[in-house]
């Protein structure tokens, strides 16, 4: 018997290694792969939709923009262009959701840090109150790191109003008759280094399991992947 086995060894040893390679290669083909959705304004509630755009079903980029920031400085898309980032929509007397939001912010903050091909956005829907000054403020008390990655912007409301509804597909209209009010919402929206919307997550929610939502861990693997996978 050990004659036979010496005899025909590289046999063995090669059909071992095959098999290995294949139950590899079929547990692979196996694995679902992960992929995430490019979201085109037909794809979401409409009540966070422009009228003009609810139709469109493909190409939906985020659109030019230039606001001012915390520091005074004017951020455009620019300053995002090849980058993977997350923006959302809150105020800063805002005594609801948007606290959580920030904390959930400052948190992502930390966690992508170390890694300069990510930003974050968040943009004022009160900019007659959320002055550059008043921003900066804000900033300082909520723990924003001071390296140009995470922008706070404020800016004229009609563009505001606009980018949130045209563009990143983001805020509630408002019963009031005073023009481009708003009802922002709780989302963190991805965006990626080609300026597409790959996905809503609830900012309010840290890292709970909710079935029909995606919470800031969540997003966080997301955006790992992104940077891994779509460079």
């Amino acid at each position: 018997m050990l004659s036979f086995f010496k005899k025909y060894r590289t046999f063995f040893i090669v059909f071992f290694i095959l098999s290995a390679i294949i139950l590899v290669l079929f547990y692979s083909a196996l694995k679902p792969q992960k992929r995430l959705q490019v979201y085109n304004p037909s794809d979401v509630n409409p009540e966070l939709v422009d009228t003009t755009i609810q139709y469109v079903a493909r190409d939906h980029k985020i659109a030019d923009f230039a606001f001012v920031n915390q520091n005074g400085d004017t951020i455009t898309q620019k300053d995002y262009e090849g980058k993977v980032y997350v923006a959302d929509f809150f105020f800063t007397t805002c005594p609801t959701i948007c606290p959580i939001m920030t904390d959930n912010m400052v948190w992502l903050q930390d966690k992508i840090k170390d890694n300069p091909n990510v930003m974050l956005l968040s943009h004022s829907v009160t900019p007659d109150i959320d002055s550059p000054e008043v921003l900066k403020d804000y900033a300082e008390k909520k723990g924003v790191i001071e390296n140009g990655r995470w922008n706070l912007v404020t800016g004229n409301k009609k563009d505001i109003y606009y980018i949130a509804r045209k563009s990143y597909l983001a805020v509630k209209t408002t019963t009031s008759d005073e023009l481009y009010d708003m009802v922002h919402t709780e989302n963190f929206i991805l965006v990626d280094q080609k300026g597409r919307i790959r996905g809503f997550y609830n900012g309010t929610n840290l890292d709970q399991q909710v079935e029909g939502e995606k919470n800031v861990k969540q997003l966080l693997e997301d955006i790992n992947w992104l940077c891994e996978h779509e460079k």
